[in-house]
């Protein structure tokens, strides 16, 4: 593990501001009783400003990683901070005005603005893609850490894709919006209107789907999966199998099939209609099936490994005349 002192220093600095920017967003929330979209308004602040915390931090870990390519890495670095900055600037500043950073085309400068919003994204996405194959790339001696960097990052990038579909114009979702329909471009929900019931914390919809859900769950894998593999490390001393760097490779492998099956799941869902909870029989069956196959795939990875050639091996340890 490198030391954070060699991490990308302008990542770093940036999600040391973002904190600050969470800090000032949660004291919004207890004392700025506006309510925009059905949501309060420094709501949205907040969560992207503890997303890019994480993510940043993630990404500048994972750039000491590269072993070809650190230019270009550190370049990309850098262009992740620029537009991740222009991004909260805009967001806080909507926040400020009182009006909606996304989807909002009320007026010229909304739409400039998102319009500016929707250009950064693409950006940061390339630039997250540009660190993703230079990962891919370099040689990580532990096959485990880079299945985990390299799938966390993939799946990432996915659900950071899924992003656009809120984007596209949808006939159902306009017809929904009623009077805001024209002044709007894009929207969170599927099958309902933006601002409905809503579930705590994440906002995202109980009466219809929310592409926020697959967009959130799916950018995290960026975290979660390396975490699974430092917490196999660290339980690695109390459970003996978990010794064994062959299962913890066969680990991992089941965490990013389970994780992109899940983003997948939950996607599909979401483009139905279907509030996260409250799924139909078909949703439930086939996260039963996606469980019962990452249950098995994980008794399967604990199972010791029994010698290739067990007679040749005892043979071998015959002393010769």
């Amino acid at each position: 593990m490198s030391s954070w002192r060699s991490w990308h220093r302008p990542l770093v600095v940036f999600s040391a501001a973002m904190a600050v920017l969470a800090v000032v967003s949660a004291i919004g929330l207890v004392v700025d009783d506006r309510v925009l979209v059905g949501a309060p308004i420094w709501a949205k602040p907040f969560k992207f400003s503890v997303s890019f915390v994480v993510y940043c931090l993630t990404l500048a870990w994972m750039l000491t990683l590269l072993t070809r390519g650190r230019r270009i890495g550190r370049w990309a670095g850098h262009v992740v901070v620029l537009t991740g900055l222009i991004e909260m600037v805009i967001i806080t500043v909507q926040v400020v005005r009182g009006k909606r950073s996304h989807f909002n085309t009320a007026t010229a400068f909304d739409s400039a603005l998102w319009n500016a919003m929707g250009m950064t994204i693409v950006v940061l996405w390339v630039a997250t893609l540009v660190i993703a194959v230079l990962l891919l790339r370099t040689r990580i001696a532990d096959r485990a850490t880079a299945l985990a960097v390299r799938g966390g990052l993939l799946i990432a990038l996915a659900g950071a894709a899924l992003g656009f579909l809120m984007t596209l114009p949808s006939e159902s979702r306009q017809a929904v919006d009623g009077l805001d329909a024209a002044d709007t471009m894009g929207a969170h929900s599927v099958g309902v209107p933006d601002g409905g019931p809503s579930m705590p914390l994440t906002g995202w919809s109980t009466t219809g789907g929310d592409l926020r859900a697959p967009h959130f769950v799916g950018m995290h894998a960026l975290q979660l999966i390396p975490l699974l593999l430092i917490a196999l490390v660290l339980f690695a001393p109390r459970f003996a199998p978990l010794r064994d760097a062959g299962v913890r490779l066969r680990l991992v492998r089941v965490s990013v099939g389970g994780y992109a099956a899940l983003v997948a799941l939950i996607t599909w869902q979401a483009l139905r209609g279907q509030p996260l909870i409250h799924p139909d029989a078909i949703t439930l069956a086939a996260a039963g099936a996606i469980l019962t196959a990452v249950a098995y795939g994980t008794w399967r990875a604990l199972r010791p490994t029994a010698p290739t050639h067990p007679t040749r091996d005892a043979a071998d340890k015959e002393p010769v005349a």
